[in-house]
């Protein structure tokens, strides 16, 4: 229990350590004044007063709003096209080319395409999120599908199960593992994209009130939407890797 313990102050650790550093250097001058580095003090009751003011929330709001639509949406038909190609060796050797064209691309070099074809409103981020999720996600659940044991599909055959049966009950449980692998890489990169996303083309959201605050120069509040941005992140990352765990524990 002890050692449990010691484990996890030992993680946090270097993290108050380094916002120890950052509040010595910012007060000390170590900078030129406050202006391009402000006590994490600062920082802190700058996040408090964003948040009171409701600025902070609405920005947020939106920009979880749209990283929730294009990533559900985007993982739901990743996942769906992954296995129907993963299962039928024809459909993925007929689209597994055009997927191999398509995947390299960022997700934010539709974004000018994108503005022509959709416009700027909410539906631009929405597009980019979900092709941001789409392609990761489709790639790793055929490629789970095509890793999965030949033997237990020819042992479940044998036994007389359906194909129907075979897909649902065995094929797909060990996919699992890869299935979560592509959510969880981009349930953080959802959030990395709507930031440079917003940051380029939408007047709301957290990216938006960091190009605000930078042509303000409050670096303060930069910092606050970075924070945001991180703790999301990990966050969502982590909500995966629980998940996995709960899911797969009983015979992973």
């Amino acid at each position: 229990m002890k050692r449990t313990s010691f484990s996890s102050w030992y993680g946090i650790l270097p993290i108050v350590a380094l916002l120890g550093l950052w509040e010595a250097a910012a007060r000390l001058n170590l900078f030129p004044g406050h202006l391009f580095l402000p006590p994490f003090s600062y920082v802190i009751k700058q996040f408090y007063s964003l948040t009171i003011s409701g600025v902070l929330v609405s920005n947020f709001a939106s920009s979880l709003f749209r990283v929730l639509v294009g990533f559900c949406a985007g993982s739901v038909a990743g996942i769906l096209v992954g296995i129907i190609m993963g299962y039928h060796v024809t459909l993925r050797k007929t689209f597994s080319p055009i997927i191999a064209l398509l995947y390299p691309i960022p997700a934010l070099g539709w974004l000018p395409l994108f503005m022509l074809w959709i416009g700027i409103n909410e539906l631009l981020p929405i597009a980019i999120i979900f092709i941001c999720s789409f392609f990761p996600v489709l790639y790793n659940t055929v490629t789970g599908i095509k890793e999965v044991n030949k033997k237990a599909i020819a042992a479940a055959r044998t036994l007389g199960a359906t194909e129907y049966y075979i897909l649902f009950h065995v094929i797909l449980p060990l996919a699992l593992p890869n299935i979560f692998t592509g959510l969880q890489l981009e349930a953080g990169m959802a959030w990395r994209v709507i930031i440079a996303a917003e940051m380029v083309a939408i007047p709301t959201g957290i990216g938006a009130l960091m190009m605000r605050a930078e042509s303000l120069i409050r670096v303060d509040i930069i910092i606050v939407c970075l924070m945001v941005l991180s703790v999301m992140c990990l966050l969502f990352e982590r909500l995966f890797i629980y998940l996995e765990a709960k899911l797969t524990s009983g015979w992973k």
